[in-house]
């Protein structure tokens, strides 16, 4: 029976050259995403990507159609709902559908279906794209080619074909909306390129080349995007600081150094209000359409330019300045899309209550603070600590939880701890410090703060803490500074000791840690929420993204957790050139009314204990759950897998359907080494903890397993030379340490002390060759579970 890559080969192949497509204009079997990442415990892995049969491509960077391709005996209109919904996906405007014969054609410009015999040719397809609309000289600029090292992604491609469509069209004013993560500066880099390239500016396409500005409102945003994503533009590349200078075509600067400053008029106002073509705000959301701002003052110099903003946060309260000065997106790209397209890392969140912050602190009657001051009787909550009040103890048992946390898991994981003010980072820097000596010993900068007031030095540590190649920094503690643009790829753990009320900010801070390397194993992250800011703003209905995993927990006034504690939610998945960056200025230490009056009390004794500690997840499907144990949620992944503890054997029992089942229970989200963890059962065996579990069956160890096969099991093992019996009570004591009865072949055999018996080669012939042993294995493995 004829296949549907005989299809492909026989018939729709040679149907593509007939209609004058070439091969460099046809794509074959594209993956379009790298497949949702799923994490089981600290393991993670893929799901399939997103693959469709063929792309076309008018010109090399601008897709244009999409084929979905069936066998020779089925019918075409089979292909048609897939190709459609990838088509969306895309932002196709032509989706096709064959077996070969027929071909089936939406055509989503005017909703129609047709059946046709040939496919249109490449002209024909653009014509019916743009019509009449798009000029020769529009056409030469749309099509012009990106300059990057590596292939654009599906959305970002999109978002640049957009943008320039737009722009071509008259629009004066747009915003493109893509999580944080995905890459803006290379859209906008590449954006301008295409322009660049093509000498297209405000009057149309001609012989000079446009003037473009890339604004932002922190240094480290303008200097990474200088020398890496607009490095393509070479020495036409300039920086706005003190000097003027207007023989360049790619400028970049911070609002800060050329605004309006008292007595001194804005450097921006030494070129004239017709000087640029187009103009990008970068982060455009952190205030710079709101008319009193004074990014507003420098938009509407340059209202003449075509102006760009960029933002990772969709519509919200906080931010509808921007969305009235921008409008509505031309594309967005949420959290949600990247995590499900596999773009960007998935996260788990932890959520940590200490007693103060559930029941909160109230001072014992004329207690007094660190500068003998009374401290006012009422009843603090966590949004007044470390503003109105700062309490020692409980950053101490934050400071003390979150190194034990990373005892268990690792001590090298990139970590940023986001505290309330400038101050409290400080005081959180020494606290952790001081709990861990031993690495601060040998790596003198393995906890450091990073803020405005750090200035170079703060600079430096941050160069250093996105490096990949870098271990150290490790840990890193912050108020504002890096909430916002800072690149950290190897980030794989977020703590927030502070509130975060805006939904914006929230983003912006897990945007964090979603970058994805695969080269280095960072394929999710950790939330530890110390506020409650994360679980609310998960509740939020506009929250257009999930953690994978949500736990919550009790902790001691040692920041210890109190053992058994642990739930989880697991649902079916600068103002100058010398200060680093800019930043919401510290308060002062004083008041200005008060010159020697402190402006917040400073409690430095109290016993704090963690009183929960829930985990939030998502199973792969993102629906939520009520909260549950880790058990209770096996217990029902189990029993909604298999009727009785029979069924659950009748497979368990057989090596490869083990290992399927196996595969089938993490992707559900249980991972049986976290399963052993927390139910406290680390002897178990996998098999009998989750008849238990589910079934209520008697839990035995691993040990008792291996005692009874081997007292009831005499006969098998007496077939067997002495040296091979020897061999297989080895292997035995291997499922006794290691648990899940495993023996894979050759790699049970290369681990002592078995391998002191000879090489798998060697080892197979003392059971008669490999077909012998594999026998003897599997067979030693279904009497370990039998009844």
């Amino acid at each position: 029976m004829p296949t549907e890559a005989d299809t492909c080969r026989t018939y729709v192949i040679p149907k593509f050259h007939q209609s004058g497509w070439d091969d460099d204009q046809i794509r074959e079997q594209v993956s379009f995403t790298d497949g949702r990442i799923l994490v089981a415990g600290r393991r993670a892995a893929r799901k399939k990507q997103k693959r469709a049969d063929y792309i076309l491509r008018y010109r090399h960077d601008f897709p244009i159609a999409i084929v979905e391709a069936k066998a020779e005996y089925r019918h075409a209109a089979n292909g048609l709902p897939q190709a459609k919904a990838y088509a969306e996906i895309l932002g196709l405007k032509f989706a096709y559908a064959t077996n070969g014969k027929e071909i089936i054609e939406f055509d989503f410009t005017s909703g129609e279906t047709n059946e046709i015999n040939d496919f249109p040719a490449p002209e024909a397809l653009w014509g019916r794209l743009f019509d009449e609309t798009l000029t020769a000289p529009g056409t030469k600029t749309l099509l012009a080619p990106v300059r990057s090292t590596k292939p654009l992604r599906y959305y970002q491609e999109i978002s640049v074909n957009r943008a320039v469509e737009e722009i071509l069209a008259g629009k004066p004013r747009l915003l493109l909306t893509l999580a944080t993560g995905t890459g803006k500066t290379k859209i906008a880099a590449q954006i301008a390129y295409k322009l660049w390239s093509s000498r297209w500016t405000r009057k149309g396409v001609g012989s000079r080349r446009p003037k473009i500005l890339f604004l932002s409102d922190r240094n480290f945003l303008v200097d990474d995007p200088y020398t890496k994503d607009f490095a393509i533009f070479g020495d036409a590349r300039h920086k706005i600081q003190r000097e003027v200078n207007t023989a360049r075509d790619m400028y970049f600067a911070i609002y800060q150094a050329v605004d309006d400053r008292e007595w001194i008029p804005g450097l921006y106002r030494e070129y004239p209000p017709d000087f640029f073509d187009l103009v990008i705000v970068d982060e455009c959301h952190r205030g710079s359409a709101s008319e009193e701002s004074n990014w507003h003052e420098i938009l509407e110099y340059f209202q003449s330019a075509v102006q760009l903003g960029m933002t990772a946060t969709p519509l919200r309260e906080d931010n509808r300045d921007t969305y009235t000065y921008f409008g509505n997106p031309l594309y967005l790209y949420s959290l949600q899309q990247g995590i499900d397209d596999g773009f960007l890392a998935p996260y788990r969140v932890h959520r940590v209550v200490t007693n103060w912050d559930l029941d909160g602190f109230r001072p014992e009657e004329g207690q007094r603070d660190r500068y003998g001051r009374e401290i006012p009787d009422e009843l603090y909550r966590t949004p007044q600590f470390e503003h109105d009040i700062a309490l020692k103890a409980r950053t101490r048992a934050i400071a003390n939880h979150l190194t034990n946390f990373l005892k268990r898991t690792d001590r090298f994981a990139k970590t940023i701890v986001f505290c309330a003010d400038q101050e409290h980072a400080a005081e959180m820097m020494v606290q952790l410090q001081k709990l861990n000596a031993d690495l601060m010993r040998e790596y003198p900068h393995y906890i450091v703060r990073i803020t405005a007031d750090d200035g170079e030095e703060g600079k430096g540590y941050l160069s250093s803490f996105t490096d990949v190649e870098k271990q150290t920094p490790t840990i890193v503690t912050t108020s504002q500074l890096l909430s916002t643009g800072v690149d950290v790829p190897t980030c794989r753990m977020i703590a927030i000791a502070r509130t975060v009320n805006s939904m914006t900010e929230f983003k912006q801070i897990i945007g964090r840690g979603t970058r994805v390397r695969d080269d280095y194993g960072k394929l999710f992250f950790e939330i530890i929420d110390y506020t409650g800011s994360a679980v609310e703003r998960f509740a939020d209905p506009q929250f257009d993204g999930y953690p994978a995993l949500a736990t919550q927990e009790e902790i001691d006034a040692a920041g210890e957790v109190v053992p058994g504690s642990e739930q989880i939610l697991q649902p079916e998945e600068s103002l100058d050139d010398a200060s680093i960056v800019s930043e919401t200025p510290q308060k002062p230490l004083f008041t200005d009314d008060e010159k020697y009056t402190r402006r917040k009390y400073y409690v430095d004794n109290g016993s704090v204990e963690v009183v929960a500690n829930v985990v939030y997840e998502l199973d792969p499907n993102g629906h939520r759950l009520r909260v549950v144990t880790y058990t209770e949620y096996t217990a029902e992944v189990v029993s909604r897998m298999y009727t009785t503890a029979a069924d659950l054997r009748s497979q368990w029992s057989d090596a490869q359907q083990r290992a399927a089942v196996i595969a089938a229970l993490e992707s559900r989200g249980v991972a049986l080494e976290a399963l052993l963890d927390l139910s406290g059962q680390p002897d178990a065996d996998p098999f009998d903890l989750l008849c238990h579990i589910a079934f209520q069956s008697p839990l035995r160890t691993r040990r008792e397993r291996s005692d009874y096969l081997r007292k009831d099991q005499r006969r098998f093992f007496e077939k067997f030379s002495p040296e091979a019996r020897q061999i297989l009570d080895e292997i035995l004591e291997k499922y006794v340490d290691l648990g899940v009865a495993q023996f894979r072949i050759p790699e049970i055999l290369k681990v002592p002390p078995i391998l002191k018996h000879g090489n798998p080669q060697e080892i197979s012939k003392k059971f008669g060759g490999t077909e012998k042993l594999r026998s003897a294995l599997s067979n030693m493995q279904a009497m370990l579970y039998a009844a």
